[in-house]
C-alpha cells in the first residue's frame, strides 16, 4: 500500500483520518484508512479491526461489571505476638439476690414483678426465707429503685472471692476496678497455695477503689480488666497455666432464693456465669456466658481472634455507635438538637443490640431496664411486669433490631476442661482456713483458671476481591492483546478528536464569518467605485501598458493567502 508522501501529508489537515491512521499506534488502523491498495485487502483489515474492537469492548464490559458487583474474599492468617492484652472477664452469680438481704419492703415492691409472688404470699415467702413476717402497721416506702435493690441485695464480690491471682501477682476484690497497675513480681516467700493476699503488699495489683457494679439481666456482676475510664489494660507475655487469672470463689448456696414457682426468670442452677470478652463490648452474660460449677476447677484455654470486615458496598459492617437514648420528635422546626452527653463508645454488636433494646423499651414504656444503657430512668417493678418485659419479649420475637457486624472486633475462642476439687486433704485445709465445714467447701467452692493457650492469634480479614488497579491492569492487557493500544493510544485518539472538532466544526464557523466579511468589503468597494469621477491621465512619455493589478499567490500547508498589488 502506497503511503502518502511528505508533501501530501503537509497539504492534508491534521483532522484527516488518513493522516491520523498513518501515525496512530493502534494496530491495523493504517491498513484500513491508508491510501491505495485493493479493496479486498482493506475490507479484510477492516473486518479484523472491528472484530478485535468488539472483543475488547466485550471483555472490558465484563471486567467493569464484575468490579461493580463489589466481591470480597476472606483471608485467615495466624500471627505471633510477644505480648497479648488480657481480655475482660465478667463474673455473675447465677442467684441474683441474697435471701438474707430481702426485706418486706422489697417483697412489696418487687415480689410480683421479679419473684412472681402474690401479695397474699409474702408472709409465707418470708417464712421460707427464715425471716419474721412484716410487723403490724407496716408501711412500704413511697418510692423504690430496682437498681439499688440489686446493688444492695446482690452477692458481694468481697464475700464470694476467696482468693485471686493474676500471673503470680496477688489480687482481690479491689482489683475488679477500672484501674489496675502492676507493681512488680511477687517474692517467693509469699507464693503460698492459698492465693490469699492483700493488694497493698508488694507484688500485688494496685487497688483502685471499690469494685464496680456491672448490671446485666442476671443482676449485679463484676468485671476484671474492663479497661473502663481509660484504665491501663493488663497484658501477658506467656501462654499456659499460671500466666492468666486464677480465682477461688464461694457461690454461697445458703443465700440462694427458694424456688417458689416455675417462671422464665427462676434459676435452677448453682454456680457462676462467666463471659470472656474484649474491652470494647459490654457483657451479655445471660446469653454468651458459660457456667462454672462448684466442686470443680474449670480450666479455660483462650485463643484470640481479630475480625476485620469491609464496609458497604463490599460488605455490611458498621463503625457508628447507636445512641441508646430515645430521641423524641422536636416540637418545632427551630428546636435545637439535644447535645451529646459525651463521646460515644466503640461500636460493637452487643452494644448495638443493647442500645436498640433500650430505645425500644424507652419508647414503649418511658423507662429502661437496669441492664440497658442510656439516660432514661430505670423502670419500676410494676413497669417491669406490665410493660418492659412484654415489650422486650415482643421485640426479640419480631427481631426488630438490625445490627451489622463491626468493622473491627476481637473475640476469644475457648476450650473448657474440668477436674473435681477440692481433694479430701484440700477440703480439710480450706475448711480450717475459711472456718467452714468440709461439706460446705465441697458444695460451694469452685476455682476458675483463665489463660491463653499460646501467644499466637488468628486474624480473619475480609479483603476486596477486585481492586481498581486490577481493573485497570485487565483493561490495559485486553487493549494490548486485541488492538495493540495503550494509554498513550487513548491520548492520541482524544488529540485527533480535538483536531476534528477544531478543523471541521470551529473551522466551518470561521470560514463562514470570513466569507461574510469579504462579501461586505466587496460591496463597499463597488459602491465607492461607482461614485468616483474619472481623472484624465497625463502621460509624460511612451510607457508599456501595465495591468491594473497583479495577484501573487502563496501556497502553504494549511491555507492560501492572496496579496493584491495595485499600481498607484
Amino acid at each position: 500500500m502506497k503511503r502518502p508522501s511528505g508533501l501530501e501529508e503537509a497539504q492534508s489537515p491534521a483532522s484527516d483520518i488518513r493522516v491520523f491512521a498513518s501515525s496512530c499506534s493502534m494496530h491495523g488502523l493504517g491498513h484500513v484508512f491508508g491510501p491505495g491498495g485493493p479493496m479486498v485487502r482493506r475490507g479484510l483489515w477492516t473486518t479484523a479491526v472491528l472484530l478485535a474492537l468488539a472483543t475488547l469492548l466485550y471483555q472490558v464490559a465484563g471486567r467493569v461489571r464484575y468490579y461493580g458487583e463489589f466481591h470480597h474474599e476472606t483471608a485467615l492468617e495466624e500471627r505471633e505476638s510477644r505480648r497479648l492484652t488480657f481480655p475482660a472477664v465478667t463474673l455473675c452469680n447465677i442467684n441474683p439476690l441474697r435471701r438474707s438481704r430481702l426485706t418486706p419492703n422489697d417483697l412489696h415492691w418487687a415480689g410480683p414483678a421479679l419473684l412472681g409472688l402474690e401479695p397474699t404470699e409474702h408472709a409465707a415467702y418470708l417464712r421460707a426465707l427464715g425471716r419474721p413476717p412484716a410487723p403490724p402497721g407496716f408501711m412500704p416506702s413511697p418510692t423504690f429503685d430496682v437498681a439499688r435493690l440489686y446493688a444492695r441485695a446482690g452477692h458481694a464480690l468481697e464475700d464470694m472471692l476467696l482468693a485471686c491471682r493474676y500471673r503470680g501477682w496477688l489480687c482481690g476484690p479491689e482489683n475488679f476496678t477500672t484501674e489496675a497497675v502492676l507493681l512488680g513480681p511477687l517474692p517467693a516467700a509469699q507464693l503460698d497455695c492459698s492465693m490469699q493476699g492483700h493488694a497493698s503488699q508488694p507484688g500485688a495489683l494496685t487497688p483502685a477503689g471499690s469494685g464496680p457494679k456491672v448490671f446485666t439481666r442476671m443482676g449485679q456482676c463484676y468485671s476484671f480488666n474492663s479497661g473502663a475510664e481509660g484504665a491501663e489494660l493488663l497484658t501477658t507475655p506467656k501462654g499456659g497455666m499460671g500466666n492468666g487469672l486464677e480465682v477461688l470463689l464461694d457461690v454461697q448456696q445458703d443465700e440462694y432464693l427458694p424456688v417458689w414457682r416455675d417462671t422464665e426468670e427462676t434459676p435452677f442452677e448453682v454456680g457462676i456465669r462467666v463471659q470472656i470478652h474484649s474491652q470494647e463490648e459490654p457483657p451479655l452474660v445471660d446469653q454468651l456466658g458459660f457456667g462454672a460449677a462448684p466442686g470443680y476447677q474449670t480450666f479455660v484455654s483462650c485463643q484470640k481472634q481479630q475480625l476485620s470486615f469491609l464496609p458497604p458496598p463490599w460488605g455490611d459492617c458498621s463503625s457508628v455507635s447507636l445512641d441508646p437514648d430515645f430521641e423524641p420528635e422536636p416540637s418545632g422546626p427551630l428546636d435545637p438538637p439535644r447535645p451529646s452527653l459525651g463521646p460515644s463508645p466503640p461500636y460493637s454488636l452487643i452494644g448495638c443490640r443493647l442500645a436498640c433494646e433500650s430505645r425500644y423499651v424507652a419508647r414503649k414504656c418511658g423507662c429502661r431496664m437496669m441492664h440497658m444503657p442510656g439516660g432514661a430512668p430505670v423502670c419500676s417493678p410494676q413497669q417491669y411486669k406490665d410493660c418492659a418485659h412484654p415489650a422486650l419479649d415482643a421485640m426479640l420475637q419480631k427481631d426488630a433490631c438490625t445490627c451489622p457486624n463491626p468493622c473491627a472486633s476481637t473475640r476469644y475462642a475457648k476450650e473448657l476442661s474440668m477436674v473435681r476439687m477440692p481433694s479430701r486433704a484440700a477440703a480439710r485445709y480450706l475448711a480450717r482456713k475459711h472456718n467452714r465445714s468440709e461439706a460446705y467447701i465441697a458444695e460451694n467452692v469452685l476455682m476458675l483458671d483463665i489463660f491463653f493457650e499460646a501467644l499466637n492469634y488468628e486474624t480473619v480479614e475480609q479483603k476486596k476481591a477486585y481492586e481498581m488497579s486490577e481493573l485497570l491492569g485487565d483493561i490495559g492487557g485486553q487493549m494490548g492483546l486485541f488492538i495493540g493500544a495503550s494509554l498513550l493510544t487513548v491520548l492520541e485518539i482524544l488529540d485527533y478528536l480535538c483536531e476534528v472538532f477544531r478543523d471541521r466544526v470551529l473551522g466551518y464557523f470561521w470560514n463562514r464569518k470570513r466569507s461574510q466579511r469579504h462579501s461586505s468589503a466587496n460591496l463597499l468597494q463597488e459602491g465607492l467605485g461607482s461614485q468616483r469621477t474619472p481623472v484624465p491621465h497625463l502621460s509624460l512619455g511612451s510607457r508599456p501598458p501595465t495591468p491594473p493589478c497583479a495577484v501573487t499567490k502563496t501556497l502553504s500547508s494549511s491555507q492560501r493567502t492572496c496579496y493584491l498589488v495595485t499600481q498607484l
